[in-house]
């Protein structure tokens, strides 16, 4: 596909990730519904989608919730007139142990912790994919494109247990509906970013940054862009659905 005048709804766009990829899909003369919980964010995204050249519009939902995705979706669709594809990006993390026992107390990871993260990065996914995929086949769209973004995590990580769930649910979910959606010509698949230099990693402390740098063989941490790069090859490569890129560094 290529993404040039073509509506693609990009979650969590507000900062990190999602600016990233809403902006160098703007930049490539996507249409752009870019949609978080924060107006201001949403409103910086916005302004550099159309800086980088393309169109961009703001969209507050909360994508955990059935009501606003199936809102947004809509709302999208009755203002661009089509839609081609999504990048199910929106996340959080409530990292802790599964348990953990000191001086004698164990102490356990809520459900509370378990469910928000859940909720966001699993059924939030499930719930925009779903949307987008009804809305592309009444549309009769000529190709339609949903790409997950997993993470690394999905392998297993440490004090993780909720976010590793929910990211490796992603990439397979994503395998699923390559299956399920192919008859339609919609293409699936997943990217799953390694350690990535965001604003909680600029935010850290230089030796704990320092660490995570010297885990990766290529001894630099990824930008925004390399993942952006990733989705966007999916979006490109007819012939690809189904599968899980690991942008990594090779850490993995």
């Amino acid at each position: 596909m290529n993404v040039n005048d073509r509506v693609v709804v990009v979650t969590g766009a507000g900062r990190g990730l999602g600016r990233g990829i809403a902006t160098l899909f703007a930049g490539k003369g996507a249409k752009v519904a870019c949609v978080d919980l924060n107006q201001a964010d949403l409103d910086e995204t916005v302004a550099q989608c159309k800086a980088a050249g393309g169109d961009g519009r703001a969209y507050l939902a909360n994508v955990a919730k059935e009501d606003d995705v199936v809102k947004l979706f809509n709302d999208v669709v009755a203002d661009f007139g089509t839609l081609h594809g999504v990048v199910n990006n929106a996340g959080i993390t409530r990292d802790g142990l599964l348990v953990k026992a000191k001086d004698g107390e164990v102490s356990s990871m809520s459900l509370q912790q378990w469910q928000a993260v859940i909720d966001v990065n699993l059924t939030g996914v499930f719930l925009c994919g779903r949307e987008a995929a009804a809305h592309m086949i009444r549309l009769g769209v000529d190709e339609g494109v949903i790409v997950n973004i997993s993470s690394l995590a999905r392998h297993g990580s440490f004090g993780q247990t909720n976010y590793s769930a929910a990211k490796a649910g992603v990439a397979a979910m994503a395998e699923v509906w390559a299956k399920e959606l192919a008859r339609y010509n919609i293409r699936t698949g997943a990217v799953a970013p390694g350690t990535i230099n965001t604003d909680m990693i600029a935010a850290m402390k230089p030796e704990a940054r320092e660490r995570l740098v010297s885990a990766v063989p290529l001894k630099r941490l990824g930008e925004p862009d390399h993942i952006a790069m990733s989705v966007l090859f999916i979006f490109e490569n007819s012939y690809f659905t189904g599968r899980c890129i690991d942008t990594d560094g090779g850490l993995r």
